[in-house]
């Protein structure tokens, strides 16, 4: 299995890069937060995912570890194929998926084209379990106590969950984890 890539991107197809390696033009599909910020003649090293079926042999790369194992994950849920796996990743950031399965969040899903209420309580039905496996126990209870506070908040102040959640996303790394101070940068993104 090709694990990981890196190479020149020599062209840009619609969803797609072409990465030149040791000679050879490997057609990689990426995220489109890859492929916007992508110009040809850079180099780019991607982790990726090799999906094969009977009659094709698709490449796909994502900047980090944690995109591209969700990948594969979507991937194990009935009904989820590579290109609505790459949608979702495509859509939300990894803190948005792992936020949406931990707190129960399906409605996060619903807001990529393509997943219904059905497909998005399967993904979070199928992958609270998984996800586990992907973040230390600190990370997992900050994501359920302190994302999930803010979520409750911002949605009782009337935002949708859709909403809530691009603000929780638009909140720094460096932010202190109390929620008095989250909430505070979160409501930020609304008077932007």
């Amino acid at each position: 299995m090709i694990a990981a890539i890196k190479g020149e991107i020599i062209d840009k197809g619609e969803n797609d890069l072409i990465l030149q390696v040791s000679g050879l033009g490997f057609k990689v599909f990426t995220p489109k937060s890859v492929y916007l910020k992508s110009q040809i003649g850079d180099f780019i090293s991607l982790f990726t995912n090799l999906v094969v079926r009977e009659e094709s042999l698709t490449l796909f790369g994502f900047e980090t570890k944690e995109e591209k194992n969700l990948f594969g994950l979507f991937l194990s849920v009935n009904g989820i194929g590579p290109k609505t796996a790459l949608a979702i990743i495509s859509n939300l950031s990894v803190d948005a998926i792992i936020n949406a399965i931990l707190s129960n969040h399906d409605d996060i899903f619903c807001q990529v084209p393509g997943i219904g209420k059905k497909t998005a309580q399967k993904i979070v039905l199928f992958m609270h379990d998984k996800v586990d496996n992907m973040v230390t126990k600190e990370a997992i209870l900050g994501y359920k106590d302190i994302n999930s506070e803010v979520m409750d908040a911002l949605v009782s102040l009337g935002y949708s969950i859709s909403e809530a959640q691009s603000a929780i996303q638009s909140i720094p790394k460096n932010t202190p984890d109390d929620i008095e101070n989250r909430l505070r940068v979160a409501l930020q993104f609304f008077s932007t």
